[in-house]
């Protein structure tokens, strides 16, 4: 069976986003994009993300009941990533926890640029957790809704490119890594916008999860 991305969130216009990115990233290998119907349109913070929690367990147990060969957590958060590994019977991974391994490998110092504030604190208890705080430079608020990804791209986009630029100029570092699956759809202009490399976390995950 193909590799399962899993959107924890009801959103299915990112979950198609993601999807696109996986198979053009990966075009070797077949995904699947799944919307957890029941998840909160959006995961911003901790109380959005106990919420998605339950729903997506339930896909994860229906992933490896049909044979998935792996599954990606689509949310930067890394939204029940522990969970779904217990419960998994194939590899899991997450959006975040790929992109910050590519950045580590490379050796680069980066900095994160998410959505809103409320996110700040998770992502940096992720990378802290995963053994990569020393390649953190800071994690930086746009303060871009998640949902305005979808529904107002090119504001967004604006927002998204401004706080990047000012990461490159304040931070001293070698990357800026994206900080939320909807941010994908953004990679390319970010990617000739700025000075440095961009990390997207859908794919670092879509060439991440084959070989695990």
């Amino acid at each position: 069976m193909a590799f399962v991305i899993i959107n924890p969130n009801s959103t299915a216009a990112m979950t198609d986003s993601m999807l696109a990115v996986a198979q053009a990233t990966a075009p070797g290998h077949v995904f699947e994009g799944w919307t957890s119907q029941y998840g909160p349109p959006a995961i911003q913070g901790a109380e959005d993300g106990h919420r998605a929690i339950g729903p997506l367990m339930e896909l994860v147990a229906q992933a490896g009941g049909r044979g998935a060969e792996g599954v990606v957590i689509g949310c930067f958060d890394d939204t029940g990533l522990e969970a779904a590994r217990a419960r998994a019977t194939c590899p899991v991974i997450g959006i975040g926890q790929a992109a910050f391994h590519i950045a580590a490998l490379r050796g680069w110092r980066f900095s994160v640029v998410t959505t809103l504030s409320v996110s700040v604190p998770i992502i940096e208890a992720n990378i802290n957790g995963y053994g990569f705080g020393p390649h953190l430079a800071r994690v930086r608020a746009s303060e871009v809704p998640v949902l305005a990804l979808e529904d107002d791209t090119d504001a967004a986009c604006a927002q998204v490119t401004g706080e990047a630029l000012r990461a490159v100029a304040e931070d001293d570092v070698d990357a800026i890594v994206l900080g939320c699956a909807g941010m994908a759809r953004l990679t390319a202009h970010l990617r000739t916008a700025l000075p440095c490399p961009v990390i997207d976390g859908v794919e670092a995950a879509a060439r991440l999860v084959p070989v695990l």
